[in-house]
């Protein structure tokens, strides 16, 4: 049975994620010390201790999420000798996940991932003045009719579908202004629920190009190896392995669409039954199972999670 790791993004975190794994487990503690000596600062103390506002800072989040996947990672490895190589068909993340995966599958050491996630953070939130865009998530939709509301909006300003999500659930992103217009038009739809999000920049949208620049320079600075295993990427939903394409991918993932859904659905297709969630939070394991209900998906983050992986 086909297996595939997957790495969740921004929105997953939470106060005291990944605390216990490194109480319990050595290689846990090494992989957020890796992470505190990459950035010169005890990134670590801000997701175990808090305060929440800093960790939601997208400039911590990212490499924050990062850590807890890959400390989740190293247990996975020591207790349960788990071999991505052996292990899995596919890896994948969601957004920032991407980068996760690529760690996971060691086509990027874990300093350079959280070293590039800084840069990454930083830039998406200077890319646009607070107040100035927004996003908004769509329920119940199909992603071609979440696209028609954007391109409707759109009229009024940058719109666009940042994130097909799966189940129904597509975000747009864009200017404000544009972006509540979205929202009335899929009300006047008929659209099952709208609604803004509590987010602080507009992600995957044009206006995201200072962000993509400044991550073609940093990617620029930085070895990519082939992965171990391959990766389904967030812009085109099919496996990628040449390092320069992955590279082409990271770059124009920050502007485009995430297609979590058609990346699934394309693992489905390939064999895939069975999707392990490595990291914080429950958030792509439910995605998937509405994506694709004869799939298996579960999520590790805990040590109880690890016992239950080292069982089956």
């Amino acid at each position: 049975m086909a297996a595939a790791f997957v790495f969740p993004g921004q929105g997953s975190q939470a106060v005291g994620m990944g605390m216990k794994l490194a109480e319990a487990f050595a290689p846990a503690r090494r992989v957020f010390e890796e992470v505190d000596a990459a950035l010169g600062e005890r990134l670590s103390a801000i997701i175990w201790n808090g305060p929440a506002d800093a960790l939601t800072l997208t400039e911590n989040a990212q490499p924050a999420l990062m850590a807890v996947s890959m400390a989740t990672l190293r247990v996975l490895e020591a207790e349960a000798g788990l071999d991505l190589g052996r292990d899995a068909a596919f890896v994948a993340g969601h957004s920032l996940g991407e980068y996760s995966a690529l760690a996971a599958a060691q086509a990027l050491t874990i300093a350079d991932a959280a070293r590039l996630l800084r840069v990454r953070g930083r830039a998406m939130q200077k890319a646009v003045p607070v107040g100035v865009g927004a996003m908004a998530a769509l329920f119940g939709v199909k992603f071609s009719e979440a696209e028609a509301i954007a391109a409707e909006a759109a009229n009024t300003g940058v719109c666009a579908a940042a994130n097909d999500n799966g189940g129904g659930q597509v975000v747009l992103s864009g200017e404000k202004s544009a972006v509540e217009r979205a929202v009335e038009i899929a009300r006047a739809h008929g659209v099952k629920r709208a609604m803004m999000l509590p987010v602080s920049a507009p992600f995957h949208c044009s206006l995201m190009r200072p962000a993509a620049d400044a991550m073609v320079e940093a990617l620029s600075q930085v070895a990519v190896r082939p992965p171990r295993v391959p990766l389904v990427t967030n812009v085109q939903a099919q496996p990628v392995s040449d390092p320069a394409a992955i590279v082409r991918c990271l770059v124009a993932q920050v502007t485009g669409t995430v297609r979590w859904r058609e990346s699934v659905l394309f693992m489905v297709q390939a064999g895939v039954a069975m999707f392990y969630e490595v990291g914080a939070g429950k958030v792509l394991a439910g995605l998937i199972k509405r994506i694709a209900d004869t799939a298996d998906a579960s999520s590790i983050g805990t040590p109880e999670d690890v016992t239950r992986f080292k069982a089956a």
